[in-house]
């Protein structure tokens, strides 16, 4: 995909404005347009990574830093002790945007619908 039609790109480029969670010089994260629970958002890569099947050891360093950051994020979110979080890579995965994402999903009785 390219980086200048990508929807993600365009929100972490300021372009499409939506209340973000978090965001530092790596990542950024907010929260799902189409929720399936009352805390659930998504963590992404500032730069463009079509899905996680493209990842590599060279990744390592951004895909902790969005994995690190799940559980803070969760519990500031209103979710303190439990969540899921998954990506979901390609058209098998169901994959909608094609930019690495990963889904954070918590909040009462949100596990049982995962």
């Amino acid at each position: 995909m390219d980086a200048q039609a990508c929807v993600f790109c365009k929100i972490v480029r300021g372009e499409i404005s939506l209340p973000k969670i978090y965001e530092d010089a790596d990542i950024f994260a907010f929260h799902d347009i189409h929720p399936l629970a009352p805390v659930h958002f998504m963590i992404i890569p500032k730069k463009h990574i079509d899905s996680l099947a493209d990842c590599d050891t060279s990744h390592q360093a951004v895909l902790g830093k969005l994995l690190a950051m799940a559980p803070r994020l969760a519990r500031e979110q209103g979710s303190p002790t439990a969540f899921a979080s998954s990506s979901t890579p390609g058209r098998v995965g169901r994959q909608e945007v094609y930019h690495l994402h990963v889904h954070v999903i918590g909040g009462p009785e949100a596990l049982a619908r995962c």
